[in-house]
Order: C-alpha cells, then sequence, then structure tokens
C-alpha cells in the first residue's frame, strides 16, 4: 500500500500515483509500459493475474524495473504530514526523509518494554510510565536481593528466596569449576601431546646429529690415516733425498780424485799439447 494522498502538502502528480490502489507510490517498481506501481501492490495484483492493471498487457514480477530516475527524484522531493500528526506531531518533511523522522517521532505510540505490560504509549511518556507501571521491576524492601516483577511477588520469602539463590550459586558455581577443570584438562592433553611430538622431533634430530657427528669422525679418521700416509711418504722422500745427497757427495770426491790424477797425467805430456796448441791457432783463424 501507498503512503495516503491526504498527508502530503500541495499537489502531487498522477503519474506518482499507484496504478492500483491511487495512493502516492511506496518502494515503486515500473512495468516496461512505464506504469508504475507499489512493490507490494503489483506483488499482490500478479498473484492473481498476469497482466498490467491499466492497459492490460501481459506482465510477470521478472520484467518489474526501478522507478525511472527522475520520477524518483520527483517523489522524494514530495513534502507531507508525519503519521502522528492526529497525536500533536506537526513535522513535515520529505518523503525520502519521513522514515528516519518516524522511527525518532516523540509522539510515536510504542509499547511498554515492561513484560506482561500491554499499554501503549508515546516515546516522549516512556519514561513516566515505566516509573509507574505496576509490571515494573524492583527489588525486595526487605533487602534480600530478590526482583519484584509483579504486586504478587511483594509477599515472597525471603529466606526461601536467599535459598534458592544460594543454591543457584552453589550449581553455578560446582558448573564452573567443572568447566575449568575439563578446560584445564584439555589444555594439559594439548600439552602433552604437543610436547611428545616435540620430543620425537628433537630425537629424531639428535639420532640426525649422531649420524652428522659419525660421518664426521669417519671423515675426520680417514683424513688423519692420510696425513699420516704423506708424514710416512715425506719421511720415506727426505730419507731418500738423504741417502741420494750422500752418493752424489761420494761421486763428487771420486771425480775429485779422478781429476787429481789426470792432472798429474797431463802434465807429463804439456808440451806436447802445446805444441799441438800451437798447431791449432792457424787453422782457428783461417776459419775467422
Amino acid at each position: 500500500m501507498g503512503y495516503d494522498i491526504e498527508r502530503f502538502v500541495g499537489y502531487v502528480n498522477e503519474g506518482l500515483l499507484c496504478s492500483i490502489c491511487r495512493d502516492v507510490l511506496e518502494d515503486p517498481l515500473q512495468a516496461p509500459c512505464e506504469h508504475a506501481f507499489c512493490t507490494a501492490c503489483i506483488h499482490g495484483w500478479l498473484v492473481h493475474h498476469s497482466n498490467c492493471p491499466e492497459d492490460r498487457q501481459v506482465i510477470d514480477v521478472s520484467v518489474l524495473r526501478p522507478l525511472y530516475r527522475y520520477m524518483k527524484n520527483d517523489l522524494n522531493r514530495l513534502q507531507l504530514h508525519c503519521k502522528n500528526r492526529e497525536y500533536g506531531c506537526e513535522m513535515v518533511c520529505s518523503l525520502e526523509s519521513i522514515d528516519r523522522h518516524e522511527r525518532e517521532c516523540e509522539y510515536s505510540q510504542i509499547p511498554c518494554s515492561n513484560a506482561g505490560c500491554t499499554v501503549q504509549i508515546e516515546r516522549r511518556n516512556l519514561d513516566g510510565h515505566l516509573a509507574v507501571c505496576e509490571y515494573r521491576s524492583r527489588e525486595c524492601p526487605n533487602g534480600c536481593g530478590y526482583t519484584i516483577l509483579s504486586a504478587e511477588d511483594t509477599q515472597h520469602n525471603c529466606v526461601a528466596e536467599l535459598r534458592t539463590e544460594l543454591e543457584l550459586l552453589r550449581s553455578e558455581m560446582i558448573c564452573r569449576v567443572e568447566e575449568a577443570k575439563h578446560e584445564m584438562e584439555s589444555r594439559l592433553d594439548s600439552q602433552r601431546r604437543h610436547m611428545v611430538q616435540k620430543e620425537s622431533v628433537l630425537q629424531n634430530e639428535i639420532e640426525e646429529l649422531k649420524s652428522q657427528m659419525s660421518r664426521m669422525m669417519s671423515d675426520v679418521r680417514s683424513l688423519m690415516a692420510a696425513e699420516r700416509q704423506h708424514r710416512q711418504e715425506l719421511e720415506q722422500a727426505e730419507l731418500e733425498k738423504r741417502e741420494l745427497m750422500e752418493l752424489l757427495r761420494g761421486l763428487q770426491k771420486d771425480c775429485r780424485l779422478s781429476t787429481a790424477d789426470g792432472s798429474r797425467k797431463t802434465t807429463n805430456f804439456r808440451p806436447l799439447t802445446r805444441l799441438e796448441s800451437a798447431k791449432r791457432k792457424p787453422r782457428e783463424v783461417t776459419v775467422i
């Protein structure tokens, strides 16, 4: 259903009226034939019909579209009275903002918030009503803390109520303790599982480290064996070097002795050598 045309101030264009209820469009939709309707009106119409109520063209819900923007703007600019005008509200505002105003209007009739109370009261008078409402809640005047919700509750037994409250608190405490116990057990189980997993991971890491250490020790032993062999080879080479040096010195000594003997023999034939040298000189000159 649309907005009652009597609420509006000034002239309302015919094109802004619903073709079904003849009131001003509320949440409008438009058919391909450009006739406009309230959403609730056209949906109700199409339950029993399959055509436009104005020109009888065939339509269904799937072809309905939002109102043209210029028509929507014209609609939103219309001025109308608050629906609480009969209760004293004199507010006149645009259709675009009327819903927001009516949700907060001081003259709106709202129900009392106390359980069991059926009174409808203006929003502006709600606080005064709540102060005197017979269904209002209040504490027992004897100081037991019981909340009185109705006139019959004024005759309640404070001791019984306190016992009931104590039992409720005791039950609540037991429930909380059990919940805390279960939560702690759950946490301990979770931590225990985590520790077991962590221990397994650490054990695997330790085994891996042992394996790496074993490989490293094996490599170290291999290197030490290679170093010993290399040292032995060096010592053997040094021994051979000394032997060769001894042999070389012996050979040099023998060579010197042989050279000395040869020198003595050469001295005995020195004239012949000089003569031969004298004979060779001309040849050498000639060759030059």
